[in-house]
């Protein structure tokens, strides 16, 4: 059986929107993925306010992006888990023939070295990095892109980001959405 290629895109999804289905869409594509977990979190430790209740937030993603290669999960809830690294491994005990492949938007990788074991998620899973709203070149500036730009993987190889040892991780530029969680429920649209 051939080994599956996820992408895992984690977050509170308070609400889901346009901006992560796009993402999703150009993921798939440009990364090769088999598919992609929308990994809908109890909450983002480093956010002091709680999220809406997870069904209403799976209801809504599920509302939102209906695909054939795209789970929408409240997996880390049921694993029990609240970090990125500590989910990763019971995912990767979990599902030993599965590649993983940890998705962000550029956003996140301004602060990645504040998550807990950071080194150690770049270290062991290839990391697909996708532009948000903002500065296009500012997310190459961040810490953890300094501290491996030795590994990251040309966009023009996107690819082949999965099929490789970590440390490896991939910039891409695509057309960007000004949708955010945070303006939607700062609108009242939630």
């Amino acid at each position: 059986m051939k080994r599956q290629t996820i992408g895992i895109l984690g977050g509170s999804f308070d609400p889901a929107h346009g901006g992560h289905v796009g993402l999703t869409h150009v993921a798939l594509r440009r990364f090769g993925l088999d598919g992609v977990w929308w990994m809908v979190s109890p909450g983002n430790p480093l956010k002091p306010n709680g999220p809406a209740p997870m069904d209403q937030r799976i209801a809504q993603a599920r509302a939102i992006l209906d695909h054939p290669r795209v789970t929408i999960t409240d997996i880390e809830a049921r694993l029990g888990t609240r970090y990125t690294a500590d989910t990763l491994r019971a995912l990767m005990q979990r599902y030993p023939r599965v590649n993983f492949v940890w998705l962000m938007g550029a956003d996140n990788l301004h602060q990645f070295d504040q998550w807990r074991d950071w080194r150690w998620i770049m270290e062991t899973v290839p990391i697909g990095v996708l532009a948000r709203p903002g500065s296009r070149l500012a997310p190459l500036s961040a810490k953890a892109a300094r501290v491996y730009a030795h590994a990251r993987v040309p966009e023009r190889a996107s690819r082949t980001l999965a099929h490789g040892p970590a440390p490896r991780w991939c910039y891409i530029n695509m057309p960007l959405s000004d949708l955010s969680s945070t303006a939607l429920r700062a609108g009242g649209r939630w």
